[in-house]
């Protein structure tokens, strides 16, 4: 008869050993889950790292595209420009091939801000109206010419002849009432 008291009492042992407490339960549970928030949150991240480089690999495919129109239509109408314009057009496009990203990033963050600046203006155009004769203070408009503008502006400022720098064309010159003289 000691068979069913050793079942007995090894029996009493195995449930013992099987039992989990609650407390361990609920710690081994906030375990798994600040497992899983932490790869949650390093996924989160790399998902959000792939859509930066997406957005950015996209617009890199725009400004390509961008650019080989603008080429085309360059050589297109390049034919048909006056010799000295042509002469201007080709070197307007050398700068603009060594222009750097920062370089162009400054140039689009200024003309954004002068941009946000004329809409500021529009706002802040008093109501009553304003004396004969007398006009609103107002900025250049800004479009992508100006902005190829003042990028030709930039490369070209140290070549400026004598007669350019002094304001004179060398053929006619003005007197002081406007008009024109030989």
């Amino acid at each position: 008869m000691m068979f069913p008291q050793s079942r007995h009492s090894g029996s009493s042992h195995l449930p013992q050993q099987l039992k989990f407490t609650t407390s361990d339960s609920c710690d081994r549970i906030k375990d798994e889950f600040q497992l899983l928030q932490a790869q949650y949150h390093s996924l989160k991240l790399e998902c959000d790292k792939l859509a930066s480089e997406k957005s950015e690999m996209q617009r890199h495919y725009v400004m390509a595209e961008i650019v080989k129109r603008l080429n085309g239509i360059c050589a297109q109408v390049l034919p048909y420009l006056s010799q000295e314009h042509q002469q201007q057009v080709l070197g307007a496009i050398e700068r603009a091939k060594q222009v750097t990203a920062p370089e162009l990033n400054s140039i689009i963050r200024q003309q954004l801000q002068a941009h946000q600046l004329s809409q500021l203006q529009a706002l802040a155009l008093p109501l009553t109206p304003l004396p004969v004769g007398l006009q609103p203070p107002s900025l250049p408009a800004v479009s992508a010419g100006s902005g190829l503008l003042s990028l030709s502006a930039l490369g070209s400022q140290g070549h400026l002849t004598k007669e350019d720098k002094n304001g004179h064309d060398g053929d006619a010159h003005q007197d002081d009432d406007g008009e024109k003289s030989d």
